[in-house]
């Protein structure tokens, strides 16, 4: 053998610098499936099935190639489960002279790899991912230039090098976002019969294959998977992007940060976890939005908003997370410490909008970003969670999750752990915030606007209670001092019964991880 050809499990990319020059019979491509990436956190059933599904698609593309492959099946006598162990076993059988591998998506798997060579004395290539508009060299070139991270500079940037939405060196319109026009909630009826639910991809054979063996490998792992239908291929995805620049895009701008009840994806893609396993390229995503505003099919703002999460946000969270790990995931700027409640683990809370995010993240595995920012992120923000707790249950939790995409949007954005080198303020809110941005607080036992008191919201509680504890850090920062400045419409005794209550809250609240039993 000349190559091993290393494939993971988010590079499923026939067009990968992996496959350049691949001898097809002097050449072997490499996949497991493996127990322990499954459960180094307890991985949401719709998480395992869709990798294994996406997995077991790209395996049969593999074949049709031509290529030999290797493919170690969860179920097989002879897998230890272990990345490490399987990787080593094989290069010991067929002695390749190199390894070929793509820049992983983790740390983790990264520096296991070059030891895994390192140990068995076998030549490491490891090549860059053009699956990107940016490279890591050259995020941290840009990085180095600037004195502050700020995502809407680097975006900017990227339009300016992809041309996307430009004319003549300037943003189409003029202007390079709309978030003004991007924070539409619903009225008192809701979304309405108009909107277009995602199209359904009823589960093949090889996908209801890996629906039973999940089932029967990780009975005890959270979730369901009696609603499993996702894409999980290469021609599944271009069908989801079909289906969303036809049926939702027109409407994501408007209502891209509006919740509601029983309406889990309402005018959102979910494309994410496509595009982070490399079934989709996020080249061929922007030209179909952007197709859609120069037809005249989408208005700039829903183009520009979608647009801007791919070339702008996606982009700049894998920079920042492969310039600043390993130590990116012990940073703990508010010096959290919390366990995380329990209840993120069943939904069983009184608190009615946590209650529905998180039921609605176990029965499909997915929530969109607002849900994931402004309700379970920003509760585990406001209650004090230690953010390494916080971010093993967002990787574990979502289909969608792969680490150099989670942890920062965890860490930086969510709960501002990273003390503001990935975003410029913490993103805090009282329920009242929830309750004008979706009908979650309708019925609830808990009145969004009062902190004190039998009814009084624990969203609003922690929020008053974030500021007193954190006021000299929020005074600082030109985004937050005026909600800082609000505290003194508080008397003495209302902080103090807002602090009294804010700890009961936090020892009144069962805390501990997810029992799992594999």
């Amino acid at each position: 053998m000349r190559n091993l050809v290393l494939v993971l499990g988010d590079q499923l990319d026939l067009e990968s610098a992996a496959f350049d020059g691949i001898d097809a019979r002097r050449d072997l491509v490499w996949m497991a499936e493996l127990a322990g990436e499954a459960t180094y956190v307890p991985s949401h059933k719709v998480r395992i099935a869709f990798f294994l599904s996406a997995m077991r698609h790209f395996a049969a593309e593999v074949r049709a190639r031509k290529y030999r492959l290797e493919y170690r099946e969860l179920d097989a006598d002879a897998n230890s489960g272990d990345l490490k162990a399987e990787l080593q076993s094989s290069l010991k059988k067929s002695a390749p002279e190199k390894i070929i591998a793509v820049e992983p998506g983790e740390y983790r798997i990264q520096e296991m790899v070059k030891s895994v060579a390192a140990e068995c004395g076998i030549a490491l290539e490891i090549r860059e991912d053009r699956h990107f508009l940016c490279s890591q060299k050259e995020f941290a070139v840009w990085a180095e230039e600037h004195k502050q991270l700020r995502m809407e500079f680097f975006y900017r940037e990227m339009r300016r090098r992809s041309g996307v939405l430009m004319e003549k060196g300037r943003p189409v319109d003029g202007r390079w976002n709309f978030d003004v026009e991007n924070r539409k909630t619903f009225s008192k009826t809701g979304p309405g019969l108009l909107l277009s639910e995602p199209h359904i991809f009823q589960p093949d054979r090889i996908t209801r294959e890996v629906i039973t063996l999940v089932n029967r490998k990780f009975p005890k792992q959270p979730g369901t998977l009696d609603k499993f239908d996702l894409p999980v291929s290469r021609a599944d995805a271009r069908i989801a992007l079909e289906d969303f620049m036809n049926r939702r895009l027109p409407e994501f701008g408007r209502f891209q940060d509006a919740m509601w009840t029983s309406e889990p994806y309402l005018y959102h893609s979910r494309l994410s976890g496509l595009l982070n396993v490399k079934l989709l390229n996020p080249r061929t995503a922007v030209a179909a939005a952007q197709d859609a505003y120069y037809d005249g099919h989408a208005p700039l703002s829903s183009v520009e908003g979608f647009i801007r999460q791919i070339i702008g946000w996606r982009e700049y969270i894998r920079g920042v997370y492969w310039t600043y790990m390993p130590d990116y995931i012990r940073k703990n700027a508010l010096g959290a410490t919390e366990p995380l409640p329990d209840f993120y683990w069943s939904g069983d809370t009184d608190m009615n909008c946590l209650r529905h995010a998180i039921g609605q993240t176990l029965e499909y595995g997915y929530a969109h970003h607002i849900q994931r920012l402004m309700v379970t992120g920003l509760y585990a923000l406001l209650f004090g969670v230690d953010p390494i707790e916080v971010n093993k249950w967002y990787l574990a939790i979502y289909w969608d999750a792969v680490e150099w995409v989670e942890m920062p949007n965890v860490i930086g954005m969510s709960q501002y752990a990273d003390g503001g080198l990935m975003g410029s303020k913490p993103y805090i809110a009282s329920g009242k915030y929830i309750d004008r941005m979706s009908n979650y607080c309708a019925g609830c036992r808990y009145q969004p606007d009062q902190a004190i008191g039998e009814r009084a919201c624990p969203f609003t509680t922690l929020y008053w209670d974030f500021l007193m504890r954190h006021e000299e850090l929020l005074s600082a920062n030109q985004r937050t001092y005026l909600q800082v400045k609000n505290l003194a419409r508080l008397t003495n005794q209302e902080k103090k019964e807002i602090q009294k209550h804010a700890e009961e809250l936090r020892s009144k609240t069962v805390k501990g991880g997810y029992e799992l039993t594999v």
